[in-house]
């Protein structure tokens, strides 16, 4: 996970690079226009990133967990987007999307209506957005949205858009309805999971043919090491139950304070220099169905975590997950 809330552009760059030679098969990115909690001190732009890191690596899939395609960003430009990004990377380029926080969107556009009308938005979004990507002039007349327009530079290779459901059975089901995989996290899964099925089953999908990535927060150290960490995303807890209609991160960050004492926030993580920590946690949430883990570690040396994933627990993983 490359956390834009944490760390400016330039570096998140160089830890993608260090992250695909280090092993890593995926690297995802936050998409903000103000971090979660001020102290985070970060927010660049994440389509930005993510053509640069295209640029300098060569096999990592690479994609947004999330965008909101729906107020600050209209959904033809995001079509336009991902399909430029495509067609730089072909084959590697994904797109997660979300219904948004109010960090980003009230703050960007002064509009946060309730989750009922948001969620409407992202499923309408995601038609506009995949008949754009046809290449076909679409005239589209919605409850929300009217786009009459065509991609003059359509993708030449499928762009999986995956949905992000979070806390909720009803976003999970319809993630699984109208996505073509899953962004989700580990809690929120196992809870879950069935919504998710049933709404791909209700499309017509396979569910077990849909990716699903779990993002799985990590501290390669020990508790201090995790109260440091857990400082910056103290919010976590509460992120999609109350915080996500909160404008201003200072607000978060002094909510979360008052709210949640950090052994909340860290008690579920694996916390360990010893790599049979890490490579059980990883294996326990493939063994649960997930397809893709998406390991986020709020450290302030990335790269040494990156390097001790790289030499000590990636190699494992990838071994037992062959033998399975």
């Amino acid at each position: 996970m490359l956390a834009h809330e944490q760390f400016p552009v330039p570096e998140l760059v160089q830890l993608g690079v260090a992250a695909e030679q280090a092993g890593f098969d995926l690297l995802a990115t936050s998409d903000h226009l103000q971090p979660w909690q001020s102290n985070e001190g970060h927010a660049g732009q994440a389509w930005v990133t993510m053509s640069a890191i295209g640029e300098r690596t060569r096999r990592v899939w690479i994609g947004p967990t999330v965008t909101c395609p729906t107020f600050r960003y209209n959904p033809a430009v995001v079509a336009e987007a991902f399909s430029s990004l495509s067609l730089l990377y072909p084959g590697r380029i994904f797109l997660g999307v979300g219904s948004g926080e109010a960090l980003n969107e009230q703050a960007a556009i002064g509009s946060w209506p309730k989750w009922p009308e948001r969620s409407a938005r992202l499923v309408e979004a995601t038609e506009i957005i995949r008949k754009l990507w046809t290449g076909d002039q679409v005239a589209h007349d919605g409850k929300y949205y009217n786009v009459n327009a065509k991609l003059y530079d359509p993708p030449t290779t499928p762009i999986p858009l995956l949905m992000a459901a979070n806390v909720g059975p009803k976003a999970m089901y319809r993630s699984g309805q109208f996505g073509d995989g899953l962004i989700t996290d580990p809690e929120s899964w196992q809870k879950h999971k069935a919504e998710f099925e049933k709404g791909a089953k209700d499309a017509g999908k396979d569910p077990k043919q849909m990716p699903v990535l779990v993002e799985l927060f990590v501290v390669v150290g020990d508790e201090n090491d995790a109260k440091t960490s857990a400082e910056l995303w103290r919010f976590l807890p509460n992120a999609f139950k109350t915080y996500f209609n909160i404008r201003d991160p200072q607000v978060i960050q002094n909510r979360a304070t008052a709210d949640l004492p950090l052994q909340k926030v860290y008690g579920k993580w694996p916390i360990s220099k010893d790599p049979d920590v890490h490579v059980k946690a990883l294996i326990e949430q493939f063994n649960g169905g997930a397809t893709i883990v998406n390991v986020h570690s709020g450290q302030a040396d990335q790269k040494q975590v990156i390097e001790f994933y790289g030499k000590h627990v990636l190699p494992r993983v990838h071994e037992q997950l062959n033998e399975a």
